[in-house]
C-alpha cells in the first residue's frame, strides 16, 4: 500500500512574507535614514527582498511556477515600498513649506 500525495502548501504566505519585509524595510529606510540617501537604502533594501524572496521559494521546494512566485513576491514588495517612500516624500515635503 502506498501512502496518498499530501495536498502542496499554499505559496501565498510566503509571498506576503516578502511583501511584509519590504514594508519593515521602507519603514526603517524612511525613519532612520536621512532624505538625500534613501533612494540608494531603498534599492539596498529591495535587493534584501530579493534574497528573501529566492531563500523562501527554494524552501518552499516546488520548480512549478517558481518564475511566478518570485514575480508576484518582488511586484509586490517593489509596490508596497514604492507607496511608503512616496508617503515619506510627502511628508518631506510638508514639513518643508
Amino acid at each position: 500500500m502506498s501512502t496518498p500525495e499530501l495536498a502542496p502548501r499554499s505559496p501565498f504566505p510566503g509571498i506576503v512574507a516578502v511583501w511584509v519585509a519590504g514594508l519593515l524595510a521602507a519603514s526603517a529606510i524612511g525613519l532612520f535614514v536621512g532624505v538625500e540617501a534613501r533612494p540608494q537604502w531603498l534599492c539596498v533594501a529591495l535587493g534584501g527582498c530579493l534574497i528573501l524572496t529566492f531563500g523562501i521559494q527554494v524552501a518552499y521546494g516546488r520548480p512549478n511556477g517558481f518564475i511566478r512566485r518570485v514575480g508576484l513576491s518582488m511586484l509586490g514588495a517593489l509596490m508596497v515600498m514604492g507607496v511608503v517612500s512616496v508617503g515619506f516624500g510627502l511628508a518631506e515635503m510638508m514639513t518643508a513649506v
